[in-house]
């Protein structure tokens, strides 16, 4: 396995195409993957793991469904890429739109990343406002603008963002901490007239998952609205993993636009942004504000997307059986161990801590020896983690309650 880390660092930045892949917080060289099938990946050196990191969370019916392999067949005899209009884009479209209630037009892009740096272009445009205030440990991606006190692996970072960042690009961005409502109610009193948005994962899952304290995601609903500032709930990774309606369906708030990727790409890369029709419509061609992207609404990842989410939508019980394995697994965790859980569906997080865990300084003041020794040990017991304790681990509709016992402590 070195050898293979060795070779792809001759010629890949790093040795990866995403930093986290790289293991640098476990201390060892990372795993290659040759293949996936339901919830086991199998390694370039023939092991077999048991995966609880799916992707970083789109693969919610197992690797190499034979519903999404199909559709992804019969879409590739028909070309790869055209440039140019079809109807599967307004195929998937259509399903997202019915799914959420406060989107009734979308456009898709390649990225979860591309689909925030656009909606927060849009919601500027939209309100001619320049600041956006987000949340410290929530990630929406690497544009510049959003690297403030970010989670998932810019939290391994020494400084607040990334070098490269002028602080001309972040000037205009506010950073405040997750579930505070007094801080968030005060920054917005004395930025009103300024704030065009508000971004926020409504569960966070970039700094670990973290629960939204009752009532938190209302309030937010409720300040913007006052203030004519638009609220963006970021739901590439809830979107369709918590129900089928997102986190938003679940905790009944209706943002003005939502962020959503991961499981509507059904493995492949994809991104949307979608909202009101007041303010989708202001998007060029129609609208004075540009966004364009050769590869979006890319006819394989469509077909992928959907396949996955009329499956999604047809078995419905699906994310009630995913709820009761996570449930019944946080309760035998809980009785066996003092270290912290967060879950909700079909996520979960292990801090390594014994305090709660409700904002970002309370996720960093965690042992990263202990979560080292803690991943160590499962993947030599052939269980894959997400290799970074800022980060949620998944359970696919293939995983059984039998499956969770191998993450138990001894």
């Amino acid at each position: 396995m070195n050898n293979l880390f060795d070779e792809a660092k001759k010629y890949i930045a790093g040795g990866v195409n995403s930093p986290v892949r790289a293991f640098k917080s476990i201390g060892i060289d990372p795993v290659f993957i040759e293949s996936a099938k339901g919830k086991y990946l199998k390694t370039s050196d023939d092991k077999v793991l048991l995966d609880f990191c799916l992707s970083w969370g789109p693969m919610i019916l197992g690797h190499a469904n034979p519903v999404v392999i199909n559709a992804v067949a019969e879409a590739l005899e028909k070309g790869t890429s055209f440039g140019a209009p079809t109807q599967a884009e307004t195929k998937l479209a259509k399903i997202i739109c019915d799914a959420f209630d406060s989107i009734d037009k979308i456009r898709f892009v390649s990225s979860g990343t591309e689909a925030v740096m656009s909606a927060i272009r849009l919601a500027r445009g939209f309100t001619d406002k320049d600041k956006i205030l987000k949340f410290d440990g929530c990630y929406h991606g690497h544009s510049d603008s959003l690297l403030v006190a970010a989670g998932s692996g810019v939290a391994g970072i020494a400084q607040s963002t990334s070098s490269g960042v002028p602080f001309d690009i972040i000037k205009n961005t506010i950073s405040i901490p997750f579930n505070d409502e007094k801080t968030f109610c005060e920054t917005v009193e004395k930025n009103a007239k300024n704030i065009a948005a508000v971004i926020v994962e409504p569960v966070p899952g970039n700094m670990g998952l973290v629960l939204p304290e009752p009532g938190f995601l209302e309030m937010l609903r409720k300040i913007t609205a006052e203030n004519g500032i638009i609220l963006i709930f970021d739901e590439v990774i809830t979107g369709f993993r918590l129900t089928f309606g997102g986190a938003q369906h679940i905790f009944d708030v209706q943002p003005d636009m939502t962020i959503l990727g991961k499981i509507i790409g059904g493995g492949f890369p994809v991104g949307a942004f979608g909202g009101t029709k007041e303010i989708m419509d202001r998007l060029a061609p129609d609208g004075n504000v540009y966004q364009a992207g050769t590869l979006s609404g890319n006819p394989i990842a469509m077909a992928a997307g959907t396949a996955t989410l009329e499956h999604l939508s047809a078995s419905r019980q699906i994310y009630s059986k995913m709820s009761g394995i996570v449930n019944g697994f946080s309760e035998n965790w809980q009785s066996c161990s003092k270290k912290t859980i967060n879950h909700i569906g079909s996520m979960f997080t292990i801090f390594h801590t014994d305090k709660p865990v409700t904002n970002f300084i309370e996720a960093q003041n965690q042992s990263t020896d202990d979560f080292r020794k803690f991943f160590i040990e499962k993947l030599e017991r052939g269980i894959y983690l997400p290799p970074s304790m800022f980060e949620t681990a998944f359970i696919s509709t293939e995983h059984t309650i039998e499956d969770m016992v191998f993450l138990l402590p001894d």
